[in-house]
């Protein structure tokens, strides 16, 4: 049996800000892509099948319990020939109940093109075309409307484009943050300023919840009073680098003004150390995790 996946999913490098993902943990079969991503904090799925003439995908979807909420779309060739999405077939096929069965627990309807025609075209003269490119959408979703089959593009594919518009709710992005450079004078007074708020706190009138969460609660603030006091405002920028601190601004600086030679080598030593501290640092914070191995190449890919 050919164990080769018969569908693919491509994502613009545009999108990348969604964080698109692909899960297998979810549903193991070649014929199926199960892909997430982030919206306004949301997490939503986007589902690729391919099923064979035997039907193997839907009976392996039929015979498996997948808990997946927030599918928006699941889409692509079903195989199946049916007068319900194809007016020009007069039948009804058994297999159609269970894919609708399906899509139904996965709270999906059956999506109408906005233009009547096949999605499937013959490369025989004497064969008949067809419609067995489907998608379902969301249920009672507002912002997902009808998908068009763009008649003109299959080329010499035997199979069109079927598109759809996925709204994406515009996100605020933060430009800005407070920020304590690591080792500095100012992260070793918020420490001492942190130390000096829990060691003064008032835990005798700790009598139920409702004062329980009021403690917690004035402890949240003080501690963020003190970080905006001794934290300052810095703008995020795409280069940004988490491993830069005080002596590498203060040496940059030295050098830009004076121009020396001497300084540029001192810079790029001071660059130089402060990078391998931090990536050492960061490297055995990560191992030592539950998982250390698998989280460790996932930061380093980022």
């Amino acid at each position: 049996m050919n164990d080769f996946s018969r569908v693919a999913i491509y994502i613009n490098i545009r999108l990348s800000f969604l964080h698109f993902s692909l899960h297998r943990d979810i549903i193991n079969f070649k014929d199926f892509l199960l892909v997430l991503f982030f919206n306004n904090n949301n997490i939503f799925w986007l589902m690729s099948v391919y099923s064979d003439s035997s039907h193997s995908a839907l009976k392996y979807l039929k015979d498996t319990k997948v808990n997946i909420q927030n599918l928006l779309i699941m889409t692509r060739d079903f195989n199946i020939h049916d007068s319900l999405w194809d007016p020009s077939y007069p039948h009804h096929a058994s297999i159609s109940d269970n894919l609708l069965i399906i899509a139904d627990l996965f709270n999906l309807d059956l999506s109408v093109p906005t233009n009547l025609v096949p999605t499937r075209y013959s490369d025989n003269k004497n064969g008949s075309n067809s419609v067995i490119d489907l998608i379902f959408l969301h249920s009672g979703s507002n912002e997902l409307d009808n998908h068009i089959i763009h008649l003109e593009w299959h080329l010499s594919s035997d199979h069109t484009l079927l598109t759809i518009t996925i709204p994406i709710i515009k996100e605020h992005i933060t430009l800005s943050k407070h920020f304590i450079s690591n080792g500095s004078e100012e992260e070793e007074v918020f420490i001492k300023n942190v130390f000096w708020i829990i060691k003064n706190l008032n835990m005798s009138n700790i009598l139920d919840s409702s004062s329980l969460d009021n403690l917690v609660n004035s402890l949240t603030q003080e501690v963020k009073n003190a970080w905006d006091k001794h934290s300052k405002m810095v703008r995020i920028m795409k280069y940004s680098k988490s491993w830069w601190n005080d002596k590498c601004n203060h040496d940059l600086e030295t050098y830009r003004s004076t121009r020396s030679l001497d300084d540029w080598k001192v810079f790029r030593r001071t660059v130089k150390s402060t990078k391998r501290t931090f990536f050492d640092l960061k490297i055995q914070e990560i191992a030592n995790k539950k998982q250390g191995l698998w989280k460790l190449m996932s930061w380093v890919n980022k």
